[in-house]
This record gives C-alpha cells, structure tokens and sequence, in this order.
C-alpha cells in the first residue's frame, strides 16, 4: 500500500508511518485529502492536528475557514483552523 492516503487512515499501520505519510500529503500540496483527514473521527487526535498543520503549511486558507466553521470537527480541530 504506497497511497500515502490510505496509509494516513489504516489503523493497524505503525503511528510513524501514518506521520510520514501526512507529511508527504503535505509536501504534495493534496490539501483536500488533508481535510478529509481532519474530518475522520476515528483518526486518534495527534494525526488530524498534524493534518490541520498541513493545512497551515500549504496555506490552504478556504479549506482551513470551512474546517473552522464545520460543526462536526472536534472544538481543539476548529480553533486551530482558524489560526
């Protein structure tokens, strides 16, 4: 499994490839697969902040104002979105 997508989502993958992978979707500018990572609820909490920081390094400002006002993303998730 090379997607660094699918990597980022699988649970039984170790947490540092999970990390490295998010980064490479944030070296790769994929920033809509990055937000789809803040919104997985059952990503543990480390990787989708990891994710929003992606967000901020790739200045995804439309995407970050969308996180910031979804209901459904976690208070800690939004607050850091709006940064």
């Amino acid at each position: 499994m090379t997607n660094p997508f699918q990597l980022a989502v699988t649970h039984n993958i170790p947490r540092a490839t999970r990390e490295t992978a998010i980064e490479t979707l944030t070296e790769a500018n994929r920033t809509t697969d990055l937000a789809v990572l803040v919104r997985t609820s059952g990503l543990p909490g480390g990787l989708r902040r990891q994710a929003v920081d992606g967000l901020l390094s790739c200045d995804a400002t439309d995407l970050l104002e969308e996180l910031a006002a979804d209901r459904s993303v976690a208070p800690e998730l939004r607050k850091k979105a709006r940064r």
